[in-house]
């Protein structure tokens, strides 16, 4: 049975860290070849936390539009590099990482999420990675990929 073009997906959302290329060097190409086999949207995702607005902001307003300015412009790159994935789109999201994932995706209407998720580590237990904290309340279903 193939399921090829059949629409299970139409829009893909892939939280990624800028900063932190384990956060997409496994789970980029499961999404593109997700995107490809259901003909199907692609949007880059990153979130500027609360933590890095506030010391973006720290000096003044200026700063803070600056760092968002500059991290637009480092997902738009990143997502220009990908060949054969023309309309990958991209944008960022503010606040609670987890929780921007998941109402983003519910507002842009993603039906999948693609994202990647290292092994746990004790802090991971006591706190909740971001990852788990998706799966548990998105809208929507959740692929893990494991670095």
């Amino acid at each position: 049975m193939s399921v090829r073009g059949e629409g299970m997906f139409s829009h893909i959302l892939l939280p990624l860290d800028l900063d932190e290329p384990s956060s997409w060097r496994k789970a980029l190409p499961a999404a593109l070849s997700l995107t490809r086999n259901f003909s199907c949207r692609l949007t880059l995702y990153t979130v500027i936390s609360n933590p890095d607005a506030a010391e973006a902001a720290e000096w003044s307003a200026i700063g803070y539009r600056e760092f968002v300015s500059v991290t637009e412009a480092r997902l738009s790159n990143l997502a220009a590099e990908i060949e054969d994935a023309p309309g990958v789109s991209t944008r960022v999201g503010r606040g609670s990482v987890y929780r921007s994932i998941v109402e983003d995706a519910r507002v842009m209407g993603a039906d999948l999420i693609v994202m990647s998720a290292h092994r746990p580590e004790m802090k991971d237990y006591l706190l909740g990675a971001h990852a788990a904290r998706v799966v548990r309340h998105a809208h929507c279903s959740v692929f893990i990929v494991r670095e």
